[in-house]
């Protein structure tokens, strides 16, 4: 299986660490970023590419047999996503006729393409609704550039809430001495970003990845009892109610990663890895 040669766009919190498993792992791997080589802490193994992914040329391109897009927005607002995903995705398209060795394209978008905001159950077979957000409309016209362009070769993975033990969001809410009261019926789903990496290095090198991946655990869960159990475990002050929000909200994504590659097959377990690693 090393007649890989993978190539990595993006050496932020996820990318950098997929192109070290890589390496680890003794696959031909090279992490691509703007800025210099010295700016990542990249595995001796790693190749490594300065470039602009909008300026690639097909040349560039012409030995990878696997390429992975995994950036995030210079800015979050709609130009920074039109920016960074939709503009890398359809630069790639253009070029998809003068890359007879690339046999696989993955692009890490985002769950949030998903619409459903009433606590449904998605899946792998749930089309997405055009989701409200511009942002996440920009991401799913990203994939659609992939996908028309690349056709079958595309491979989408969609991360729901990524967390970690750098990634404390829900920690340092849980520890606020004066809690918003939340609604009972706020759905959420999450993703260990350590379990992140794992799935989209699987994704790089299995030989028959499905055309989409929901990359989330197998436990929905609503943000109240998330907060609830993170307090009670912090001997924190409980979160309360909000009596005048009854709608319910989100979604439930259903995960269609295998369990063996999961460390963290549900938020408990995560959580409490993160809470044992906490200063």
């Amino acid at each position: 299986m090393n007649s890989h040669n993978i190539l990595i766009i993006g050496q932020g919190d996820i990318g950098l660490p997929v192109t070290n498993k890589l390496a680890q792992d003794g696959l031909n791997v090279t992490g691509l970023a703007r800025r210099d080589r010295q700016n990542y802490a990249l595995n001796d193994n790693a190749k490594f590419m300065q470039a602009d992914a909008l300026t690639l040329t097909a040349e560039q391109l012409q030995e990878f047999t696997q390429i992975a897009i995994i950036v995030t927005p210079d800015e979050y607002s709609t130009s920074g996503y039109h920016n960074s995903y939709l503009a890398i995705n359809q630069h790639l398209a253009a070029l998809t006729d003068k890359l007879p060795t690339l046999e696989r394209i993955v692009f890490i978008s985002s769950t949030g393409v998903y619409g459903q905001d009433n606590g449904e159950w998605v899946d792998e077979s749930t089309a997405p609704v055009t989701p409200e957000r511009e942002a996440s409309q920009i991401i799913l016209q990203a994939e659609q550039m992939l996908q028309q362009g690349f056709d079958d070769k595309a491979i989408i993975i969609r991360p729901s809430g990524i967390y970690g033990r750098e990634r404390l969001m829900r920690v340092r809410k849980a520890k606020e001495p004066q809690k918003e009261p939340i609604a009972a019926g706020a759905w959420t789903n999450r993703i260990m970003d350590s379990d992140l990496v794992n799935i989209i290095a699987h994704v790089m090198t299995i030989q028959l990845p499905k055309p989409v991946y929901i990359a989330t655990d197998y436990l929905p869960v609503t943000s109240f009892a998330l907060t609830t159990w993170l307090c009670e475990q912090l001997g924190e002050a409980l979160p309360v109610l909000d009596d005048k929000n009854t709608a319910i909200s989100g979604k439930r994504l259903h995960s269609n990663i295998p369990l063996a590659w999961l460390t963290y097959p549900d938020w408990q377990i995560g959580y409490e890895d993160i809470l044992r690693h906490q200063d």
